[in-house]
């Protein structure tokens, strides 16, 4: 059995021509990120941007004394987009939330890559009106839908990017992600388990009914998956 294309392990550069995607997985460095890593606050400069492969960073925007999760990345994407507007300034705070390998590049390297391929222009292009089309979503989804829906979409969301349907995560941590009290998570998270659609005991959760909870999400999930779909195919 032929091994895997490891110019494929993150979506958006898999999306290129072998040349260019190898090319610009020669350029990168490949680093381990770990859980609760912080690579970058807003306003901060970006000296590198990241192609995640087995791992996913949250996107935080700051809140007064506090943030909320406004975007998740994981293989399908890039942390770094700015870089590629030349603007160079985190406009999120990210923090790792799924531990594993990425590809790092550095923000001068990836600007000289962007200037010479064409296909990296058209997939940042593409992954840049996703990005902003799923901020959009993400915006009505916090102000309309209530927490058991967010709940299950961000279960989801989490699930695809851990490839996973075991991940560890917190109570605290998902109210800190959803911008919401540690009460409204403990009563969604019991409504989902009572339903047979999640188990979570002591920080591990186990997602045991995915076309369940996809049913108990709201519609922005499947809105994120189709806005990719049509942009990468």
């Amino acid at each position: 059995m032929p091994s895997p294309d490891p110019s494929k392990a993150n979506r958006l550069l898999g999306s290129m021509p072998r040349k260019d995607r190898e090319r610009m997985v020669d350029g990168c460095t490949r680093v381990d990120l770990a859980f609760e890593e912080i690579l970058a606050e807003a306003g901060e400069p970006l000296g590198h941007v990241h192609f995640p492969t087995t791992s996913f960073i949250s996107l935080l925007t700051p809140m007064g004394a506090s943030c909320i999760e406004v975007a998740l990345v994981g293989d399908e994407g890039m942390f770094g987009l700015p870089v590629a507007f030349g603007v160079g300034i985190s406009e999120f705070r990210a923090l790792v939330q799924g531990e594993g390998a990425a590809l790092r590049m550095t923000a001068a390297r990836f600007k000289s890559e962007l200037r010479r391929s064409v296909p990296l222009q058209r997939a940042v292009g593409r992954y840049s009106y996703v990005r902003m089309a799923q901020l959009g979503q993400t915006a009505g989804c916090n102000r309309f839908h209530v927490v058991e829906a967010r709940l299950a979409r961000w279960l989801l969301m989490t699930g695809d990017r851990a490839h996973s349907a075991t991940f560890y995560i917190t109570h605290e941590f998902l109210a800190f992600m959803l911008g919401v009290r540690r009460v409204g998570i403990t009563k969604a998270a019991s409504a989902l388990q009572a339903a047979k659609l999640i188990r979570y005991s002591r920080g591990h959760l186990t997602v045991l009914d995915r076309p369940g909870l996809e049913k108990a999400s709201c519609a922005c999930y499947r809105a994120d998956l189709d806005i990719y779909d049509k942009m990468f195919g």
